[in-house]
């Protein structure tokens, strides 16, 4: 039996941005805002990945989709290394993936109808004459569930959840295999954000594509993922199946995001898990675990100079080990 290679696949990448000073502007420190994370992604599945806000999930996927160039690391997508690709040699390549943003009010062009919006990737890949761009727009309008008398429309006419919509149908116009999904219904409401997530789920089974799907709420990537990654300051701290996460986490980190979830009864009792302390900065970093540092914990001197790598504890389920957070 040959081993399917994963359709993504990233190796200890970083992202760290230059911090400049002084007259001559000479670089006196940098953010390090993804510091050496590695996962994969296999054709179909979805993995999610979830932390708090800054703690690098969205430069992350920005990376992974090359609108910003890694620091150090390894991007592989279908085999091929696109890590330090030229944009000209990449650009034929986007037709496998594509992103949805978190908020459609800022990545549509105001300026553009939405029948120029959607069409704009196949303009840009030379793919088909007018007349076959004009179709394709209207399936993909009906596949999201628009009239298509949008066509003509500019995106401040729609709500939010319909702007979504817009910017999924544009994504889709190249028939990509990975879509990275940052925090796509954050922005929307309740009712919403089920209509989009539920669109989502059709379009993956549709289509079979593999999605990086980002958020800060777990109780939305349980609904939607196989697999989870948890982030913590720039670094990945576990990694599981989705029930794995749910019923047997780890990481002291990702217990305290769980406990954050509302619970379905109000009347039922919960521990929540009060975090203290500041994020640490990601100028700046701890020298030993992040989380145990935050919170203070008494044993994080032991963590200092530790190899806080992942651990695989169970199948799939891997954890970073440290003397405060396991």
């Amino acid at each position: 039996m040959i081993d399917t290679p994963p359709l993504l696949k990233v190796e200890n990448l970083r992202q760290h941005f230059p911090i400049r000073g002084g007259v001559l502007m000479k670089q006196t420190g940098a953010v390090k805002a993804v510091d050496g994370v590695s996962l994969h992604i296999d054709s179909g599945e979805t993995l999610g990945l979830v932390g708090e806000s800054g703690c690098g999930k969205s430069t992350l996927g920005k990376a992974i989709v090359r609108l910003l160039d890694p620091t150090d690391g390894r991007v592989s997508l279908k085999g091929h290394d696109i890590t330090r690709m030229s944009q000209r040699k990449i650009r034929p390549l986007r037709q496998d993936f594509q992103m949805v943003f978190q908020d459609p009010s800022e990545s549509l062009d105001a300026r553009m109808a939405v029948g120029e919006l959607i069409a704009e990737p196949l303009l840009i890949q030379g793919i088909g004459k007018r007349a076959e761009r004009q179709k394709r727009v209207a399936e993909l309008l009906d596949r999201v569930g628009l009239p298509r008398n949008a066509i003509a429309k500019f995106p401040f006419e729609f709500s939010g959840g319909q702007r979504q919509r817009i910017g999924i149908a544009r994504a889709l116009a190249l028939n990509p295999e990975l879509l990275v999904l940052d925090e796509p219904v954050s922005a929307l409401d309740v009712s919403v954000q089920s209509q989009v997530m539920n669109l989502l789920l059709e379009l993956q089974r549709e289509f079979h594509m593999s999605y990086l799907f980002i958020a800060h709420d777990l109780a939305v990537v349980k609904h939607m993922s196989d697999r989870i990654a948890v982030m913590y300051l720039g670094k990945l701290v576990e990694l599981a199946p989705a029930d794995a996460i749910y019923q047997n986490p780890q990481h002291a980190y990702t217990k305290a995001l769980l406990s954050a979830i509302p619970a379905p009864d109000p009347s039922a009792r919960k521990q929540r898990v009060i975090l203290g302390g500041d994020v640490p900065s990601p100028i700046n970093p701890p020298a030993g675990c992040a989380f145990g540092h935050r919170v203070n914990h008494p044993r994080y001197e032991e963590s200092i100079g530790m190899d806080l790598a992942f651990e695989e504890i169970s199948p799939g389920h891997f954890v970073q080990k440290c003397p405060c957070c396991s």
